[in-house]
C-alpha cells in the first residue's frame, strides 16, 4: 500500500535531502529507520530536494509498505529517528499518488536577522551590514509575478527540463529585527529561492534598482543575479496536494 509521510527536519547536520555518496542526508536516515522497523527495504520519494543546511517545516514523501498499526509506526519511528527529524503523520493515498509530481504548490520561507542572536545562528541569515529597505524589496518581489522563466535564479548545470515556474505569492514581512520572505510557486528550480533572496537583499541595500532587477530576470543568465543567500535561513514550509489523492 502507498502512504504519504509528513515530516519535518532541521537541515544543519545533513547534506540535503537526497542520498549521495560519502555524506549523511535526510533521505538516508529516514529510509534506514523505516526499513529496520518494517523489516524490508523501503524507498521514500520526497516532494522535492533541499540543499545542504536547508530546513523543512513540512515535507512529504511517499513510500510503499504494509503496516497494520500506523499510529504505532509513527510513535516508534519518532523514537528511532534523531531529534532533528520528526514524523507528523502517515496517511494512505491512492496507489499512483506521487509526492513530487502531484504537488500543486510549495511555499518557502527565508529568515534574516539584523541583530546577533546566539540561539538562531543555524536558522537565520545574520545580516549586520546596515538597514534594508523592505519597501523596495517588496516592490521588486512584486515584479516576479510578471515572469515565468527564472533561468537567472537557477543553479548552473542543473538537470531542469524547463526553467518555467508560476509564482503565486512573494512578499517580505518585518518583525522587529527579523525579516521574513515568503514565496509560493507551483514548482521551484534548484537554488532558486536563495538566489532570489540574495538579489532582493541587494535591492534592499539599494545596490540594485527595480529596473535593474527586472533586467536581471529578462537576461536569463545566472551570472546576472546576485550571490545566493546562505542556506541556513531557508525553510520549506508547506506543500499542497489535491484532495482526491488521499484515501
Amino acid at each position: 500500500m502507498r502512504y504519504f509521510i509528513e515530516f519535518s527536519y532541521k537541515g544543519t547536520n545533513y547534506h540535503g535531502w537526497q542520498i549521495q555518496p560519502n555524506a549523511i542526508t535526510v533521505q538516508e536516515v529516514l529510509e534506514d529507520r523505516l526499513s529496520k522497523l518494517l523489516g524490508g527495504e523501503i524507498n521514500v520519494v520526497a516532494a522535492g530536494r533541499t540543499d545542504t543546511g536547508v530546513h523543512a517545516k513540512q515535507m512529504y514523501g511517499h513510500a510503499d509498505f504494509e503496516c497494520s498499526d500506523i499510529d504505532k509506526l509513527v510513535l516508534r519511528l519518532n523514537n528511532f529517528l534523531p531529534n532533528d527529524i520528526a514524523i507528523h503523520s502517515i496517511v494512505p493515498v491512492k496507489n499512483d499518488a506521487h509526492a513530487r509530481f502531484d504537488a500543486v504548490a510549495r511555499t518557502y520561507e527565508y529568515y534574516i536577522e539584523t541583530e546577533k542572536n546566539a540561539f538562531s545562528t543555524e536558522s537565520v541569515w545574520y545580516f549586520p551590514y546596515g538597514s534594508l529597505n523592505i519597501d523596495l524589496m517588496n516592490e521588486a518581489a512584486g515584479k516576479l509575478f510578471n515572469y515565468d522563466d527564472f533561468t537567472s535564479f537557477a543553479r548552473l548545470h542543473a538537470d531542469n527540463k524547463t526553467n518555467i515556474c508560476e509564482i503565486k505569492e512573494a512578499y517580505w514581512q518585518e518583525n522587529g529585527n527579523q525579516l521574513k520572505f515568503t514565496i509560493s510557486a507551483d514548482r521551484f528550480l534548484r537554488n532558486m529561492v536563495r538566489a532570489i533572496v540574495g538579489t532582493l537583499v541587494e535591492v534592499g541595500q539599494e545596490k540594485i534598482n527595480i529596473i535593474e532587477f527586472k533586467q536581471i530576470i529578462e537576461k536569463k543568465g545566472r551570472k546576472f543575479a546576485s550571490a545566493s543567500a546562505p542556506a541556513q535561513g531557508l525553510f520549506l514550509s508547506e506543500v499542497k496536494y489535491p484532495k482526491d489523492i488521499f484515501m
